[in-house]
């Protein structure tokens, strides 16, 4: 390692990615559910089965992901663990709905290897959304080689990538992170409206009627939001 490297201590990365052919990408686009992706395992006849979560605000979005994803001809095998079956999303969940899957699918369809093969190691639950995958990673080199390398995967895999969070591996908060990855979308949403428009400031620079008209939600339903958020960030129990 340079003197350069061991300075700054390598970078933490979220990387937005689209590349083609990848089932997550084709049921969160289709559907208004999401998934985070736990781990991968081989098999015997050369697949990979994934440990997902599966969430969203209504059992009925979590079903039409679920249907989706055993209607996909990227998918091989779906198998929903029914014992975490109708789980409400409390705790660490994100969305009000949760659903633990294991799915089984080819493993030339997915992007892991080719961050992985060049330095990219993920320290955390991808997050699927609206057909976009977030990887939280590690990359022990500096910026302008992080960069290079990833031009390197989006011509490899034809895959758009975007960079959406970097900061030193000693900067920012590990554990508000993960917090911020329990949220649902609206909750997210939700919450980082209110921050940008400095609803949490004294005094406030918005009124709640005001962020829930940019919105595009009912007072109520801001407030809704707003609560759960604020629950699942600053609980430490959860």
């Amino acid at each position: 390692m340079s003197e350069a490297q061991a300075e700054h201590g390598g970078l933490q990365l979220t990387l937005s990615i689209w590349h083609p052919d990848c089932w997550t990408l084709e049921v969160t686009d289709k559907t208004a559910a999401g998934l985070l992706a736990h781990g991968v395992y081989n098999t015997q006849n050369g697949s990979v089965k994934g440990l997902f979560t599966a969430y969203a605000d209504s059992i009925s979005e979590v079903e039409d992901l679920i249907d989706a994803t055993r209607d996909s001809s990227l998918t091989d095998s779906v198998l929903e663990l029914r014992e975490r079956h109708g789980a409400t999303g409390t705790g660490s969940s994100p969305g009000n709905t949760t659903r633990e899957l294991f799915v089984e699918y080819d493993p030339d369809n997915t992007i892991s290897d080719s961050l992985l093969s060049r330095g990219f190691i993920h320290n955390d639950p991808v997050r699927v959304r609206h057909g976009r995958e977030h990887w939280p990673v590690f990359f022990a080199d500096s910026r302008d080689e992080a960069e290079s390398l990833l031009d390197d995967i989006r011509e490899e895999q034809s895959a758009d990538i975007e960079v959406t969070r970097i900061t030193s591996a000693g900067g920012g908060n590990p554990q508000q992170l993960r917090r911020m990855d329990r949220l649902s979308d609206s909750q997210r949403e939700a919450f980082e409206l209110a921050r940008q428009e400095d609803y949490y400031a004294w005094p406030r620079g918005i009124s709640t009627r005001e962020l829930a008209s940019k919105l595009g939600v009912s007072k109520t339903t801001l407030l809704e939001h707003l609560r759960k958020a604020e629950a699942k960030l600053l609980d430490p129990d959860q």
